[in-house]
């Protein structure tokens, strides 16, 4: 089938396909648009890896959007969003405004009301049916991309509710939810009253197996000779064999290599250097080395620096500990093939478009801290894995290798993985905790005003549909609607459900409600007991540390004596009562808490970034993750302490602004300024520059020493400070020249550049 057979796209869109390679429909393509996807029936498409999931979700899109309708594309990650958003603008041509919100959980959103495709996570799409988005109402096509997430503890829950709460809205909605092939497709399909759409087609082949001894022995009972040398590791050998063959077009084979924490993507990804290295071509050494700068530019720390060294010899590691401009880095150059290897942990296989001819599974098996120890992966995260082999178009097959060092082992991979059929996928609704949240919001946002309306709404779930076990479900309710009166955010009198005003807040701020509670307790017993002082930074910051919406640091040996002789230190600052050292688990808590608000403490003080990171065992994209949770969690607590006049909103705000300047309180005027940041902030004002009125006053000599001789930073600076006249062109040359050289002459205290993202 070719895609002019589709009358219902938008003119001109049939042949902008054909004009991009897709001269004829892939197998399940064809068999989505069977199944009336271009038509505004609902559809799951359960398929691999790399067969064109994301063009079935796109001919739902835009036949919604020529009909006179609106589409929504859910997806599991932030960086996703963009990815998405950047594929889908090529549509505009066609008059179909993209646009893409996974930020402020505040919002309403009302600017994309006017867009007709709009890409976001499923916990943006949650917030914005809290707070109103008048323009959910008109949506006629929904997708959920990589809807087996569903199954994920964390994230799982709220896709779930979400799409539960749009079909609710629109009962005529058209949803279509792209999956993994997953052992119970059918189930989710019937959940969704869609039809089901179920292939194991791939447009390459892709070639399974594992690696022992000396050769990659695949599922089809053929083998590859790989040798590995004396004192050589497989992982290297099956990277280097990769490499050394060449397709039709002389292009070496990528791999991408799959390790069980961030250490090990780091090791491995410095002994692929190795391998990468000897096996760069003319030309790319120079552009390596470019991208190298670019890498150390993002970020100052040893992470950075490791990664540039790794990036400059042809290869990289990829994990969550880096940042956001890191990690586009890495996954554009592996796409470029300019790098040639990428160690990563399981992150990377989550839908990020970073396929490779090789997929190598190192690591089966990761820590499970509520086991104890190492546990196996689950066929389907494994499968995921494999699935990135074989790009279509570049390479003419893709192969997925485990590593086995015996014959028993070789066997239980083939039977855990290569052989198995992926697990089905199971709701993760009945959690408690998932449940407080999303019960509140059902409530807050008018989808039920009883509890029986409220059983009737969950009863549209996929949990639901899964179980015949009513009972369990009822009972955690009760037990939620308990927590969620006794803590003042529901009124159940007469036998309705009503959220109080507090309630609304919470549910709009989209706070776990045990986290409100947590906030509101600390900085009542705060007032009661301090009814004079105000809250210090780091009080402010232990408080919401200790909330369920902060992922704490762990405490690491020789921690807990650290930090339990700081504890004691600085007692006086808890917004709350320390826990004996004997209540065990207490305390470890509010330790661990107690760590992480030093961190961002250290942050907002100045600390240098790689002292950040050396002193807490993270990552700069650790700092940002914990910086970025800290300001939505006090600029919370801000509105929370407003609507019930406890008097603390001057303190918290600063706190707030300390932490996402990363800056001392003398420095937030300046800090503030766009295009500043922390490090800026302070060399002006050392210069004397202290406000952003001294700015706009300021001898511009002096701003462009402090600024380290760059005009057009210096312009920017200027203008965005309000000055009239931001031009460099009046600075003399020798002027800039002396306060340049005054400047770099000034000890810089040792700050790093990952505070200039604001």
């Amino acid at each position: 089938m070719k895609p002019s057979a589709v009358s219902s796209l938008p003119p001109g869109v049939a042949e902008r396909l054909e004009s991009e390679g897709v001269s004829e429909f892939y197998p399940p393509q064809e068999a989505a648009v069977e199944a009336g996807v271009a038509d505004g029936e609902s559809v799951v498409a359960a398929v691999p890896t790399a067969s064109g999931k994301t063009l079935i979700a796109e001919l739902a899109m835009l036949s919604a959007v020529q009909r006179g309708g609106k589409a929504l594309y859910i997806v599991p990650l932030r960086a996703l969003a963009s990815e998405k958003k950047t594929e889908f603008e090529r549509w505009e041509e066609f008059g179909i405004d993209v646009g893409v919100s996974t930020g402020n959980y505040q919002s309403d959103g009302e600017w994309l009301a006017s867009q007709d495709i709009i890409v976001a996570t499923s916990e943006k799409v949650d917030s914005l049916i809290r707070n109103g988005a008048p323009w959910v109402d008109d949506l006629s096509c929904v997708v959920a991309d990589e809807v087996h997430l569903v199954d994920d503890g964390h994230r799982g829950p709220t896709l779930e509710v979400t799409l539960a709460k749009l079909r609710r809205i629109n009962p005529g909605l058209q949803t279509v939810a792209l999956s993994a092939t997953v052992g119970n497709a059918d189930e989710v399909a019937d959940w969704l009253d869609a039809e089901l759409v179920e292939s194991d087609w791939r447009p390459i082949d892709l070639r399974t197996g594992v690696h022992f001894g000396n050769a990659i022995n695949f599922d089809d009972g053929s083998q590859r000779e790989v040798p590995v040398d004396r004192g050589e590791k497989p992982t290297a050998a099956l990277v280097a064999d990769a490499l050394d063959e060449r397709d039709d077009a002389g292009n070496a084979g990528s791999s991408l290599v799959f390790v069980n924490s961030r250490r090990n993507a780091e090791g491995a990804a410095k002994r692929m250097a190795d391998v990468t290295a000897k096996r760069l071509e003319a030309g790319e050494q120079n552009d390596l080395e470019a991208l190298a700068a670019e890498v150390r530019e993002a970020s100052d720390t040893d992470t950075s620096d490791t990664l540039a060294d790794c990036v400059a010899n042809g290869a990289a590691f990829h994990h969550a500990g880096l940042t956001s401009e890191h990690r586009s880095l890495v996954e554009e150059a592996f796409r470029d093939r300019l790098i040639k290897c990428i160690c990563a942990t399981p992150t990377l296989a989550a839908g990020v478009n970073t396929p490779a001819r090789r997929v190598v599974v190192r690591d089966w098996k990761r820590y499970d801290g509520e086991f104890g120890g190492m546990q196996p992966l689950d066929t389907l995260e494994v499968h995921q894995m494999m699935g990135r082999a074989g790009r279509p178009g570049l390479d003419p097959y893709g192969e997925a290798v485990l590593l086995a060092n015996d014959h028993d082992t070789m066997e239980e991979l083939f039977e855990r993985y290569v052989w198995a059929e992926a697990e089905p996928v199971r709701s993760k609704l009945a959690a408690e905790p998932a449940l407080r949240t999303h019960i509140l919001a059902t409530v807050a946002s008018g989808f039920a005003n009883s509890r029986s309306g409220l059983l009737d709404f969950l009863d549209r779930t996929l949990y639901a549909s899964q179980t015949d076990d009513d009972a369990r479900l009822a009972e955690v309710t009760d037990r939620v609607l308990e927590y969620l009166d006794r803590n003042g955010f529901l009124d159940r009198s007469e036998g309705s459900l009503t959220a109080t005003n507090i309630g609304h807040t919470v549910s709009r701020l989209y706070l776990d409600p045990m986290s409100a509670a947590e906030i509101v307790d600390g900085l009542r017993e705060w007032g009661d007991e301090h009814p004079d002082e105000e809250p210090t930074p780091l009080g402010l910051y232990h408080l919401i540390a200790r909330t369920p919406d902060m992922y704490q640091l762990y405490l690491k040996s020789g921690d807990k004596e650290t930090f339990t002789e700081l504890c004691y230190e600085r007692e006086a600052e808890f917004l709350g009562r320390v826990p004996s050292e004997f209540e065990d688990v207490a305390f470890e808590d509010w330790l661990a808490a107690l760590k992480t608000a030093k961190l961002i403490e250290d942050w907002a003080s100045e600390v240098d970034e790689e002292r950040v990171t050396d002193r807490y065992g993270v990552g700069p994209g650790d700092i940002r993750g914990k910086v970025e949770t800290a300001e939505w969690l006090l600029g919370a607590a801000e509105q929370l302490a407003g609507e019930l006049d406890l008097g603390v909103n001057v303190a918290i705000r600063e706190a707030k602004k300390r932490a996402q300047y990363g800056v001392r309180e003398e420095l937030l005027d300046l800090a503030g300024v766009r295009g500043v940041g922390r490090v800026r902030a302070r060399r002006l004002f050392e210069a004397g520059i202290e406000t952003r009125a001294d700015l706009r006053e300021a001898d511009k000599s002096v701003v462009l020493g402090a600024l380290r001789g760059r005009e057009r930073t210096a312009e920017s600076v200027l203008e965005a400070a309000g000055r009239q006249d931001p031009s460099m062109d009046d600075v003399s040359a020798d002027a800039a020249t002396a306060a340049t050289a005054r400047a770099e002459g000034d000890d810089d205290g040792g700050q790093a550049t990952f505070g200039d993202f604001s």
